[in-house]
């Protein structure tokens, strides 16, 4: 194995490594159970999973691929799987945008590594359940590596120097760059808001010549997601008061401003470690910053792309920063209202994720300002240069700049480590889960109580979890969508689902629910909740399974009633389609033209200015 070999390796080995630190319970048998994640045994292809029901297409296409592919695979294997896979890719991919764009070395690919995975960031949006947006997380950094190599390419093949050399050169890696970037679109649209994560910073570095195409690409890669939202309610404007409910928060003794700009600021106090609640918290954000700012002024130097990453990390932290002010919030309340598809946008700290490819740029770079100075010094103090050789060799660089860097970045948030201090583990359903399962051999919804979306199970800890029934039933589950946040009440979607669970609160009779299209009613016993006068309306129904966590009651003769057409179905279903075939053929084509000679380019850089 070549040395750049052995180095890219030893990357690789070091990403898996910080991987399985962050989420080691997860290696145990189980399912992810932790507020909004819920991984289930089997998933099947409702409305809802294509995203043609009730509600708001906020899970599509994830939703529909677990379904897809639960059969197969157990879905608990299938979201871990997943989630440890994006976890890696951000890592290694941050190392990689270092090497190539930075021409960083080994020792300071792995600080871009750690920075990438080892932040606030990261530790929020585990504890918050949001595992399926740390995919369009992790494709930030191969988005940013595969547009900058189709503008690159584009400009050789226009160009055609050489007698043609750099033009058929730049042909070929503009293919392999198309394929990159259609894969990385696509990965990073496993929900919405990773797609548009993964636009903005594509779009940004892909080039004038090569815009509007990766404008259509970007487009196409969405289509599940576009189209339920044309096709179903998700086009419906969002209760403005999320807005302020999901607005970025200020963590203690930094601010609103800090908070984001040490990637933390969620919306939700609860999802957050110990540790961010502490005076680590400022002393954290303070190592990070500093970091940072030690690189920004190489990254300036690097050209268009570190500029524009520079500007696209900025303009990520101060406008939900400004989001969270009164008038922000205004604004953001007016767009959720007047502009279908503008509640995408009310959790603000999501975005803060486009300042980690400048932030790990930075971080790389930040390396070779910390040998610089100490080489500077060491000249104007001979006994301390000949007492350390190794800095004073170009070809061992600083290697103890790297360990410190990584030490900073983790210490700070020890607690990140091993699930966030365990929080992060598998659970287990009790085996009722299935029973209820196989008893639905009817068709018609299923309303659920108690009331309201969010469960405390007594095997899934003390934090709130989704109620794990829509995916894990067979038949389409009505849920409200309604979320209390931090005292904000807000309104979802399900205005059918709003009815028949005020039926079922005030002990409507059992015909009352088949005429609304309820043919099952599933009892969760084991978690608190408002139950109100259902007793009378379970009367009339039949109960068909029952233990000490669930009961399932059968509703005679329920009214079918089709939210989606076959038609609707169909074009949902296409447009998955669609979306699988460009990930699957994107990484394929990636794979078979990876960028060989920028890769070659890169290590011949480093190798004659190395930043261990």
């Amino acid at each position: 194995m070549t040395s750049s070999g052995r180095a890219r390796a030893l990357v690789a080995g070091y990403c898996a490594l910080l991987t399985m630190i962050i989420v080691g319970p997860l290696a145990g048998s189980g399912y992810l159970l932790l507020r909004d994640a819920v991984s289930t045994p089997r998933s099947f292809l409702t409305d809802s999973a294509l995203g043609v029901g009730a509600a708001a297409p906020r899970a599509v296409p994830q939703d529909a691929v677990l379904a897809v592919l639960s059969p197969v695979i157990d879905g608990g294997i299938l979201v871990k799987a997943i989630l440890i896979v994006a976890l890696w890719s951000a890592g290694y991919g941050a190392a990689m945008l270092a090497r190539q764009f930075a021409s960083a070395s080994t020792g300071a690919q792995l600080v871009a590594a750690t920075l990438a995975l080892w932040n606030p960031y990261v530790a929020e949006r585990l504890l918050q359940g949001h595992w399926s947006l740390l995919a369009g997380y992790a494709a930030l950094p191969w988005t940013a590596l595969a547009a900058a190599r189709i503008r690159t390419a584009t400009s050789r093949t226009e160009s055609g120097d050489d007698a043609g050399a750099d033009s058929r050169f730049g042909f070929v890696a503009s293919l392999g760059g198309w394929a990159a970037l259609t894969a990385s679109f696509a990965a990073a649209g496993l929900t919405p808001t990773g797609s548009l994560l993964a636009a903005v910073i594509g779009l940004a570095l892909v080039g004038r010549r090569a815009f509007l195409p990766a404008v259509a690409l970007w487009i196409v890669t969405c289509a599940p997601w576009l189209t339920a939202t044309a096709l179903g309610s998700g086009a419906e404007p969002s209760d403005p008061a999320g807005v302020a409910a999901f607005a970025a928060r200020a963590e203690p003794w930094l601010g609103t401003l800090g908070s984001l700009a040490g990637l933390g600021g969620i919306w939700n106090g609860e999802a957050v470690p110990a540790s961010r609640t502490t005076p680590l918290a400022l002393v954290g954000t303070l190592l990070l910053l500093g970091i940072v700012a030690c690189g920004v002024r190489a990254v300036w130097a690097l050209g268009r792309d570190g500029r524009a990453l520079l500007v696209i990390a900025a303009v990520a932290i101060v406008l939900p920063a400004l989001g969270a002010t009164s008038w922000g919030l205004a604004t953001g309340e007016w767009l959720v209202v007047h502009v279908p598809g503008a509640g995408l946008l009310r959790d603000t700290q999501k975005y803060v994720a486009l300042a980690m490819p400048a932030y790990v740029l930075c971080a790389a770079a930040a390396c070779r300002t910390v040998t610089v100075a100490a080489r500077r010094l060491l000249a104007h103090d001979p006994e301390a240069s000949a007492a350390h050789p190794e800095i004073r060799d170009d070809r061992t660089g600083f290697r103890p700049a790297a360990i410190l860097f990584i030490l900073l970045l983790t210490l700070p948030l020890a607690d990140l480590a091993w699930g966030v201090g365990g929080a992060v583990r598998p659970v287990h359903y009790p085996a009722g889960w299935q029973q209820v399962v196989d008893h639905i051999d009817a068709p018609g919804d299923t309303a659920v109580l108690p009331a309201g979306m969010f469960r405390r199970f007594p095997y899934s800890g003390t934090a709130p979890v989704l109620d794990p029934a829509p995916r894990i039933l067979p038949n389409d589950v009505l849920q409200t969508g309604e979320l209390r946040v931090r005292g904000y009440a807000v309104t979802g979607e399900g205005n059918r689902a709003r009815t028949v669970e005020q039926a079922l609160l005030e002990g409507a009779p059992a015909t009352e629910l088949a005429a609304l299209g309820v043919g099952w009613i599933l009892i969760e016993r084991t978690t608190p909740g408002p139950l109100g006068a259902a007793e009378k309306t379970l009367t009339t129904a039949e109960l068909k399974y029952q233990d000490k966590d669930l009961a399932l009651y059968r509703v005679p003769s329920p009214t079918l009633l089709d939210i989606a057409t076959p038609a609707q179905r169909r074009t949902s279903a296409a447009a998955h389609l669609l979306w699988a075939a460009l990930l699957l053929t994107g990484l394929i084509a990636a794979a078979v033209r990876p960028d060989r000679t920028g890769a070659r380019r890169a290590d011949r850089a480093a190798a004659g200015n190395r930043v261990d």
